[in-house]
């Protein structure tokens, strides 16, 4: 029991200075602190480690650090070493908080640092010593939203620039992002700054300033919306009264946080008072314009019909209006393009649908006029476009069964006009009795029974050598060219699958034109061919690079802009070929 004794004794003895051979620590600057001042944090160590991690820092936003030193020193023949990790931080709100705890290994021990608690006050002033840079760089610099209008309507633009005034005595060396603004209940798209330092006044006085972020928003509900602030943080040389051997001044460096202010605007909603059925939200000053490529054609050719908007306003932001077609007209879902550039003043350019039609009989067909309204918020009006009527004439083909030639629905089914086709029931018959003679097994009732057969094959035989069956197997796979079309159109977020099936509709499209098998094809065969039709050599040429295209792309990674021209390209070759065909 004494020999027990006697080493517990020596252990609890020892444990101090065994314990006492890792001092990792975290310290602060201060313990209190206004909620517009920094805090610095030191993470020190008495013996080197690795894998240090910090803490999470919740409630505070690091703007500087690590920074880190060692320090490695003798005296009197003992060493003494000591290491930090320094961060600079700024207090996100008002109340206690605390710096975690931060954990490094040492000698295959991992050791953590004690909580500090910190409190966070309200701002507190600066001390006004003209002499002090951080004074000199409170005074010097401000960041400020400016709003090119406070009141708008919905979808109406709003220009915001975040401008950055300094003091032409002090220069800023380097500007960082910390908050980016959010723009809920906004579209918005950046436009870039060239930020080049201009002269302006602010509060009466003159500064430089430099427009370091500008926003084009465009309110999508009514209501008092707000913007939240961007925070920047700013590394400032500021001048002091010290000048080097040469005399000239000497600069110390400041870093400084500062944000723009959250800033509201008054959304108004549209006006109920004269407001059209057919608005769907449009906003600005606009032209629109119904057209097709052509007015006169045979039936299964095709045209293009084209709704347009052109002009200054949220082109982006809206649908265009459909087009009704008679029911004659083929109609395939429409491609839609935009040609829209957004500046500080807002969007401009057109958007439009273009559908493909093609007539099934010979007529004339009329598409009904096409209606598109929208807002002007210069003058606080809606406005109403229509366009003319336009009439296709379907100059040869079969005719059509019914009378009844153009309804605005697309989906309507012609009903056939025929005088006979409901009669009163006679009310005399003259029936004849059946006579006992057997007719199952007799020679007319196998008559009866090889006829719808030899009426079928009479029937194959005269359609194959028909040209009009040879025109609808040529529409069918027309059909099939724009399906994959579209198909390869859609999967355009997978390079694999767009080629594959953009290379399937150019392979239909040259079996529907030449009458070609899969078996035969070859694009040497096909640009031979290609020729000899009349297809000039520069459309061939273009079909081929396309063909080409889809074949490297089963090796290579393609990027989407790759994609869309590829999709462009495949689809002037057809346009081009069909109308040389």
């Amino acid at each position: 029991m004494n020999k027990v004794f006697i080493w517990c004794y020596m252990a609890l003895a020892f444990s101090p200075v065994l314990f006492a051979q890792v001092d990792f620590k975290a310290t602060v600057s201060k313990n209190t602190l206004g909620i517009n001042e920094r805090l610095r944090v030191e993470f020190s160590m008495n013996k080197d480690g690795d894998n240090f991690a910090p803490p999470s820092f919740d409630g505070f936003r690091v703007v500087a650090g690590p920074s880190q030193s060692v320090s490695n020193m003798y005296v009197n023949g003992k060493r003494s070493f000591s290491k930090s990790y320094t961060y600079l931080l700024t207090p996100l709100k008002k109340g206690k908080n605390a710096i975690g705890q931060a954990s490094i290994e040492i000698d295959g021990d991992i050791y953590k640092t004690t909580p500090v608690p910190v409190e966070i006050t309200a701002a507190v002033e600066i001390p006004k010593n003209p002499n002090d840079p951080n004074y000199i760089a409170s005074q010097s610099l401000y960041l400020v939203a400016e709003l090119s209008k406070s009141t708008v309507y919905i979808n109406e633009p709003i220009t915001v620039i975040y401008k950055l005034y300094f003091d032409p005595k002090v220069r800023p060396s380097d500007v960082n992002n910390i908050d980016m603004p959010e723009y809920n209940d906004f579209w918005s798209q950046d436009i870039p700054s060239r930020r080049t330092i201009e002269r302006g006044t602010y509060k009466g006085k003159e500064y430089n300033y430099v427009a370091w972020q500008q926003t084009v928003l465009y309110p999508q509900r009514a209501g008092k919306l707000p913007i939240a602030p961007l925070t920047v943080d700013v590394q400032l040389d500021v001048p002091t009264n010290r000048r080097d051997f040469f005399g000239n001044q000497i600069y110390t460096q400041v870093a400084r946080t500062i944000t723009a202010g959250k800033r509201t605007v008054t959304v108004l909603p549209f006006p109920e008072e004269g407001k059209p059925n057919n608005f769907n939200g449009a906003v600005g000053e606009f032209s629109f314009a119904v057209n097709t490529s052509k007015n006169a054609l045979n039936a299964s050719e095709s045209l293009q019909a084209t709704v347009e908007v052109k002009g200054k306003g949220n082109l982006k932001l809206f649908s265009l209006p459909e087009m009704a077609t008679p029911s004659a007209l083929e109609r395939y879902d429409p491609e839609y393009t935009e040609q829209v550039n957004t500046t500080l003043s807002g969007m401009r350019g057109s958007i439009k649908n273009t559908y493909t039609l093609v007539p099934q009989f010979q007529g004339k067909y009329p598409i009904p006029p096409v209606t598109f309204s929208y807002f002007d918020p210069s003058t606080k009006t809606y406005k109403t476009l229509q366009s003319d009527e336009l009439v296709i004439d379907v100059l040869e083909g079969p005719k059509a069964v019914s009378t009844v030639q153009s309804t605005t629905n697309p989906s309507a089914v012609v009903v056939p006009n025929n005088s006979t086709s409901f009669q009163f029931i006679a009310q005399q018959t003259d029936f004849l009795p059946i006579h006992k003679t057997s007719f199952f097994g007799s020679l007319f009732f196998y008559l009866l029974l090889a006829f719808p057969v030899v009426l079928l094959l009479i029937y194959f035989l005269v359609r194959s050598q028909t040209p009009d069956a040879a025109r609808i197997a040529q529409r069918n796979k027309a059909r099939l060219v724009k399906k994959f079309l579209g198909k390869a159109k859609r999967n355009m977020s997978d390079a694999t699958d767009f080629y594959v099936a953009l290379e399937a509709a150019l392979h239909n499209y040259v079996k529907a034109r030449l009458q070609i098998q899969t078996s035969d094809f070859s694009k040497e065969k096909m640009e031979k061919l290609l020729t000899e039709k009349g297809v000039a050599v520069e459309t061939v040429s273009l079909f081929i690079q396309v063909l080409t295209n889809c074949e490297f792309a089963r090796y290579a990674p393609s990027s989407r802009s790759s994609m869309e021209q590829d999709y462009e390209t495949a689809v002037a070759a057809i346009t081009q070929m069909d109308k040389q065909f």
